[in-house]
């Protein structure tokens, strides 16, 4: 058991070692693929995009690329341009205290609410933060702050507020983000409904209802108001019937169609809001949807006219019982301008618009929704509610729900829809396609973080914190948008983390003014601008250091024909180099020990023979010069791979090399050829004609090993095998270091046996130990067994055939049976024939 344990042991410590090797092994090769990308890049700023990348702007820089890996040690500290994530955050205001929110914003309620006055801030403070890692700062906190101030007027649900980040290509970096809701927060309520004829009895009882409904959403917020518009649709053909006493009268008790009317502006009066919808008259189309996407646009744009608070949670509850008109549906009426998203409301509330241009789209609405942070509820009848379902999936921040036929769930409807909004909280942004944002957090599960935006279950007070990762995917063509202000927000909440974010795609060193920055420079020869160490030269020069001048150049072809190597090619420098100032400047290998040389750059140092993966053998048999190996003292050959001495073409016993019948090559007998045949054996020993004592063995071998051939008798065999004894060896393996010698005979049994012999000093035999005989054939029980099976499957299918008809004859006889059951005569009489006289009988005189 202990031997078992420590076998164990040693086995897990061999698996660890090995995958700390594959482990070392990966991670090199990783190391080794960013090296050579960052050495491809050829100015500051191209560097400095690619990950983990730095710029060495030394002067006199002697390596082979000056963008290298940031990890390695190949440039002086002080000229390496290496910037890192910079985070400053510039506005971090505590979390509003929920307790005195409501003391604050019940009094800015009673003063007159319609301003939306009464909020509460926490204090500000500002900080920064600098890492060249993917972490954030800490500094946030997670309290809320026991100082306010009632004057200032403001709620904080969003921490921290601005943030300034200064941030590399494809590198990833952590911001934190906090959010609390506010007890009550101010709630903006406006309801949109549907006045076509069919919604008649809704709009009773939502008039019944006002009251109820502003007491609900009170108890959930002091800070409470409340609007109404309606909607009908477009006055166009084939909308509504345009016939002017349909128009005047479309239906009983109603008013004339019209698109959008704006009743009553939010505000805190509940008994003017029930007065609005009970005046408010019916009215009736012609086809089943609706224009309430030209009213949903309207009640959002005009944010002035509808009265929405600039700091309120904005609710527009949208009530009908039918379907909805959309961007292009307008061309049926002959309207084709597009929705501008504009606000078109007149003195009187009425949509000015609505003949004149297009429904607007749902990704308008959706636009215009994100834009302004207001949350739809799709009150609709239960006909409806799979078609909103849908599109709540296109809206932000909607939802929707199924009211009753006449409306009189539209309390219940409202605070459920409202607490589902409110206790669920969903981060969102701004940014463009070059940045990436993505979103982490555990919510109140207290575990580790996942990705997600979003988090449920959430209660006044209750604090949730996400991290936003934020990545640079690539910096834009225009340097304009390397700055960027990025918003956080909750969806539905009018408030945010304002992000500066500055993109890092440009080295300082480039522009006038900058450290590094040196125009007519001394080290570009006074004929260029030193930026980052490397030299841009003027038009009339060229070079490393703007040492050619473009004026000395009488002729291109002139200037490029001492860089080739004749004048029937047209490529320079062996195509391993550029032509500078009519010399060859030969490439740089990624790889700093493999150079490329000579004045045609047609030298290398790393394109010789190689010989088992090794150039030249490796270097302790020779060195690679200009494509050919240079062998050291006591090899030779191609790769230095051969001995120069002969000793191993030396026969053991002494003569001549390869006895005389080959030639040495790189340490091995090239053995001859003559007409006789080809000599063979390692040292070229043996002669094509000679039989050597293969036969002579072969009888003796056969009687003492397999007690066969012509001297299986016993005492033949012990009067003439005195010999050699044969040893018994399970497989027979010559050696010919050792002379030995294989024979292969078969026997009178067609049966193979193998031996073999050496005649070094004393004769040895070795046997095989069993022969190999080829499988007996039984060919009579072959012939039999396939006689056999022919008869058997024929009787198979005499039985089957048998089978199956007997089966379908008593079918048969089984279907004639049941007709002549089913007959509707007798069998005994003729259906054709009838008597000529018939017989009547007296029912009523039976048996008299």
């Amino acid at each position: 058991m202990i031997l078992e344990g420590s076998r164990r042991s040693q086995l897990a410590l061999l698996l660890i070692v090995l995958l700390a090797a594959i482990a070392g092994q990966t991670e090199a090769q990783k190391s080794a693929k960013i090296q050579n990308t960052c050495a491809s890049k050829e100015k500051c700023h191209t560097c400095i995009q690619t990950e983990s990348c730095a710029w060495c702007m030394q002067p006199e820089f002697k390596g082979q690329s000056r963008c290298f890996q940031r990890i390695s040690n190949l440039c002086p500290e002080e000229y390496v341009y290496n910037p890192d994530t910079y985070e400053q955050i510039l506005l971090n205001k505590n979390l509003t205290l929920a307790s005195r929110v409501m003391g604050a914003a019940g009094g800015a309620a009673g003063a007159g609410g319609a301003a939306g006055g009464g909020y509460i801030s926490g204090g500000s403070s500002s900080s920064y933060h600098s890492s060249s890692s993917s972490s954030s700062s800490s500094s946030y906190g997670s309290e809320y702050s026991a100082g306010w101030s009632a004057s200032s007027g403001e709620i904080v649900q969003i921490k921290p507020q601005s943030v300034k980040l200064q941030l590399r290509v494809n590198e990833k970096h952590d911001l934190k983000v906090s959010y609390s809701q506010a007890e009550g927060y101010p709630v903006d309520l406006y309801y949109l409904m549907d006045l076509s004829k069919s919604m008649e009895d809704d709009k009773e009882k939502l008039s019944a209802l006002g009251d109820q409904l502003s007491q609900t959403m009170r108890s959930i917020t002091s800070n409470f108001r409340l609007g109404f518009g309606s909607f009908v649709d477009k006055v166009l053909m084939p909308y509504v019937s345009t016939i002017q006493k349909k128009l005047d009268h479309p239906c009983e008790n109603c008013k004339a169609p019209y698109g959008y009317h704006n009743h009553m502006p939010l505000n805190n009066n509940t008994e003017s809001f029930s007065n609005e919808v009970k005046d408010a008259k019916v009215s009736g189309n012609l086809d089943a949807p609706e224009g309430g996407f030209d009213a949903i646009m309207q009640a959002i744009a005009c944010r002035q006219q509808i009265g929405w608070r600039e700091q309120a949670r904005r609710l527009l509850v949208f009530s009908t019982d039918a379907g909805f008109h959309y961007a292009g549906d307008g061309k049926l009426g002959g309207v084709i301008a597009p929705n501008d998203g504009e606000c078109h409301l007149n003195a009187a509330g009425d949509y000015t618009h609505s003949t004149v241009q297009d429904y607007p789209s749902i990704s308008q609405i959706n636009q215009k929704v994100k834009q302004n942070a207001i949350n739809i509820i799709f009150a609709v009848t239960a006909s409806q509610y799979s078609v909103y379902e849908k599109l709540v999936g296109h809206i932000q921040g909607s939802s929707a729900a199924v009211l009753s036929n006449d409306s009189s769930n539209v309390v219940d409807l409202v605070k459920e829809e409202y607490a589902k909004i409110s206790s669920s909280v969903e981060m969102k942004d701004n940014a463009t396609g070059d940045v990436k944002i993505t979103y982490f957090s555990s919510c109140l599960n207290g575990g580790p973080e996942l990705q997600t935006s979003k988090c449920d279950n959430l209660t006044v007070g209750q604090q949730v914190s996400f991290t936003a990762q934020i990545q640079v995917l690539k910096c834009p063509e225009n340097p304009r948008d390397w700055l960027q202000t990025i918003n956080i927000s909750p969806v539905g909440i009018n408030e945010s983390m304002q992000i500066q974010l500055e993109m890092l795609c440009a080295c300082p060193c480039e522009r006038p003014g900058s450290t590094g920055y040196e125009e007519h420079s001394r080290r570009c020869s006074e004929h260029g601008t030193s930026m980052c160490g490397i030299c841009n030269c003027d038009e009339n020069h060229f070079g490393n250091i703007c040492e050619c001048s473009a004026m000395d150049v009488t002729s291109k072809n002139g200037n490029d024909a001492s860089c080739r190597a004749d004048n029937t090619t047209t490529t320079d420098c062996s195509g391993r180099g550029n032509c500078v100032c009519g010399a060859c400047e030969c490439f740089k290998r990624p790889n700093p020990e493999e150079v490329i040389s000579g004045k045609l750059c047609q030298c290398d140092n790393f394109s010789c023979e190689r010989n088992k993966n090794q150039l030249c053998s490796g270097p302790d048999h020779g060195t690679c010069d200009c494509g050919r190996c240079e062998c050291k003292p006591g090899w030779t050959g191609t790769s230095c791979a051969c001995k120069a001495s002969n000793d191993t073409c030396m026969p053991p016993g002494g003569g001549e090399i390869c006895s005389g019948h080959g030639t040495c090559e790189c340490g091995v007998c090239k053995c001859a050829v003559t007409e006789q045949g080809r000599y063979s054996g390692r040292h070229c020993e043996k002669c094509p004609t000679c039989s050597g004592k293969c036969q002579e063995l072969k009888d003796c071998v056969q009687c003492q090993m397999y007690k066969t051939g012509p001297l299986k008798n016993d005492d033949d065999c012990a009067r003439n095998c005195t010999a050699f004894t044969p040893v018994s060896v399970e497989k027979v393996e010559i050696d010919e270091h050792n002379g030995e010698k294989l024979c292969t005979f078969y026997d009178e049994d067609d049966c193979k046996f193998t031996f073999k012999y050496s005649e070094q000093g004393e004769l040895k035999v070795h046997a095989q130990e069993r022969k190999e005989c080829l499988p007996r054939v039984f060919m009579l029980g072959i012939v039999l067994g396939v006689i056999a099976a022919i008869v058997l499957v024929g009787l198979a299918i005499l039985l089957l055939w048998k089978l199956l008809t007997t089966i379908h004859d008593r079918r048969e006889f089984a279907r004639f049976e049941k007709e002549r059951m089913n007959a509707k005569w007798d069998t005994g009489e003729n259906p054709i024939y009838k008597q000529a006289t018939s017989t009547f009988k007296n029912p009523m005189y039976a048996g008299k």
